[in-house]
Formats: C-alpha cells, structure tokens, sequence
C-alpha cells in the first residue's frame, strides 16, 4: 500500500490498482488505432482517387465524425449495458472497422474505406472514455496516478500504431497498407479480453455533486467556458487540420517515403501524450490560463517551422512543437472548462462541448485534404496565425477579468 494512502482502505486500493493496470493495457492497444489511421488514412484515400485528389482525407474525416458519434453512444451504452461491456463494445467495433477497412482496400472501394475508418473512429469515441473510468474506480488519493498510469500507455499506442503501418503494409502486396489494419484486428480482440476482467463501480456507485443545476444556456454563455471551449477546439482543430495534411505534403508534395511520414506521426503522438505527466503540475503553479498561453505560442513557433522549408526536419520538427502545443492547449483549455461547472452539470457540459468540438475536428480534417490539393502546405500553415492570435487575445481577456475579480 503506498504511504500516502489512508488506512483501512487496502481492499480498494488493490481492486483500483488492478482496474487501472488493465484499463492502462487495454488504452495502450485500442488507442494504436487513431495513429495507425492518421498515420496512412490520407495516403490510402489519395491512391485510391482518380484525377481529383480533393478528397483524399475523408476518410480520417469520416474517423473523426465517429469519435463524435462515439461519445455520445458510449454515455447511451454505459448506462444500459455498463462501463466494462460498453468499453468492449467499443473494441469490437474498432476491431470490425479494421477488418473492414483492409477489405475495402483489396477491392479499392474509397467509400467502404471512409465507413471503416468512422466505424473506428467509433471505437475511439469508446476508447476517450478510458481515463475517466480509471479515475472513477479510483480513491480520491489515487486518482492522479491513475490518470497517469493511462497517459502513459498513450505512449505505448504512439509507438505500436505507426510501427504496425510500417512493418505490416505490404504485407498484403500488392494492396498497400490492407496488411496493417488487417494486422491491428487481432490485437482490438485482444482488448476486449483484457476488458472482461474489469470490475468496474457502477453509475450509481459513484457519487454526485449536491449543488443545484443551472440551465446548460447560462453555464455556456460565460466567459470562461467560452474562453475554455475556443481555445481548447482551436488547439485540437489546428492538431488535426495540420497532422491530417502532413502525411500528404511529405509524400505527395515532397517524395519523403511513407516510413519517414509514418514516423514524423508517431514522433507528433508522443509530443501529444509525453508532457502529460507535468502539465497539470504546470496547471496548478502558473494557472490554466498562462499554460494555454503558452500552448498557443508553441503552435505559432510550429507554423514558423514549417515556414522555414521542406527538409524532413522541417516536418518533423513542425510535427513534435504540434504535438506540444496541442497538449498544452487542450489541457490548459480543457480545465478552464472543467473549472466552468458544477459536478452535477458535468454531463450535459461536457457532451455540448464534446459534440462541438469533435464535429469541429472532423470539419478541420476534411478541409485540410481540399485546402493541400488547391494551395499547398505553405497555406496551410497561415492558417495557424489568425486562429492562435484570436484564442491569445481570449485568453489574456479571461486573466484580465480573473485579476479584476481578485481584486
């Protein structure tokens, strides 16, 4: 039993130990899904169009609607089937949009591709869940470690993805990349049998705030969730609008390798995930507000980057700085957020801010196939200049309306 933990409190410290090594395993495989598909969802769509190459990131377009989606169904499942079966749910349907997607490129069918890669995109709607279930089969004095436990395993999932598209691509040649969704398949299945040993507290068994609801139009209309929201879309938009288009600039644009593209992505995931494990102690010393800040001016130092040429340092270095400034973005952003309400009004907030965000992504990995086809990488990375600076001015509007308050 670790030190800090009060007495008499060993059984459930045990049980919390063991949920969350096997959440924590169970997020290192599921969670490979969304890099493998970043990684060479664009390129696979590029190769399968005719002419008009516009069109090549919907697919990853698709991914990021059925995260949308994926949020909300998981809520529905978890109240009707429970947290541990939902979770599998999500496993397997990842591991059939997987299956499904290697089918769709052995027979070149661009549209089946897209629906496969939403029906993963639905298992990691399931897979967000994760870290909230840790932490809430957690004791207050555990939950931080808990949440780290599965931070890190996100790691794990940066590196295992991008590697299955490397080592499995043309393991079903002459159809390049079939072999790497095929080869993630077992692995998701895998998962769901690492999920059956959970023992998950029900909805009931976790307990809620006593404080009043608000209705969801005033929480919504204050200026910090709005501050929150903004900054926190802006920053994921920005992620994935950028990491979307990269894959395609250095291969398309640039003649860089696919192996070279796929490890510029699994270099950005682990920028994603890696400060996780200091941000919120940056949080609690310098306040969300200053770390979103400073996630903001990482993004711009990205865009600078980029700005400066087409060497692969050029992306990868772009590519890591965007990992970075996404964390501390959207961390930063999310807790201004989380700050915002009540924990009785938790679930409403956060399925509005969820909705909007993931249709926000979708829309952002969409446009930056239409936006690299018709003005190349340069443009896209001036798009990182106008959306930072308004989030900045948000956020030293929120600090100034905080100060005022103090005083």
């Amino acid at each position: 039993m670790d030190a800090t933990a009060p007495t008499g409190l060993d059984h459930q410290l045990k049980g919390a130990k063991r949920n969350v090594g096997l959440l924590a395993v169970a997020q290192a495989i599921l969670g490979s899904g969304p890099p493998l598909a970043f990684s060479v969802g664009g390129l696979a769509g590029f190769q399968m169009l005719g002419a008009d190459k516009s069109l090549a990131t919907a697919p990853l377009t698709g991914f990021n609607v059925g995260v949308a989606v994926g949020a909300v169904v998981v809520a529905i499942a978890s109240r009707y089937l429970g947290r541990r079966e939902s979770l599998m749910l999500g496993a397997l349907t990842g591991a059939l949009g997987s299956a499904l997607a290697a089918f769709a490129l052995m027979k070149a069918d661009f549209w089946l591709f897209a629906f496969s890669l939403m029906l993963m995109g639905l298992s990691g709607g399931f897979t967000q869940k994760i870290r909230f279930a840790a932490a809430d089969a957690s004791p207050t004095f555990y939950k931080g470690k808990a949440i780290s436990w599965i931070l890190a395993a996100g790691i794990v999932s940066a590196i295992l993805g991008p590697q299955l598209a490397i080592w499995l691509k043309d393991a079903l040649a002459p159809v390049t990349f079939a072999g790497a969704f095929l080869g993630l398949m077992p692995l998701l299945l895998c998962a769901i049998g690492v999920l059956f040993f959970l023992k998950l507290p029900t909805a009931n068994q976790i307990k809620s705030g006593d404080q009043p609801v608000r209705p969801l139009r005033e929480i919504v209309l204050t200026q910090r969730f709005l501050t929150g929201m903004i900054c926190g879309i802006s920053s994921y938009a920005l992620m994935t609008f950028m990491m979307t288009g990269a894959p395609l600039a250095m291969v398309i644009g640039c003649g860089f390798s696919t192996d070279l593209a796929t490890l510029g992505i699994q270099w950005h995931v682990i920028a994603m995930f890696a400060p996780s494990f200091f941000t919120g102690m940056l949080i609690g010393r310098f306040g969300a507000e200053k770390v979103v800040a400073a996630g903001l001016l990482i993004l711009m130092s990205c865009a600078v980057i980029a700005h400066m040429g087409i060497a692969l340092w050029n992306f990868w270095g772009a590519l890591v700085l965007l990992g970075i400034g996404w964390n501390f973005g959207f961390i930063g952003a999310t807790a201004i957020v989380a700050s915002s309400y009540r924990p009785a009004e938790a679930d409403k907030v956060q399925g509005f801010h969820d909705i909007i965000l993931f249709s926000t992504v979708a829309l952002s990995s969409f446009s930056s196939g239409k936006v690299f086809t018709a003005y190349g990488w340069s443009v896209m990375n001036l798009l990182i200049w106008p959306v930072t600076i308004v989030c900045l001015i948000l956020v030293l509007l929120q600090l100034r309306a905080a100060a005022r308050k103090v005083a």
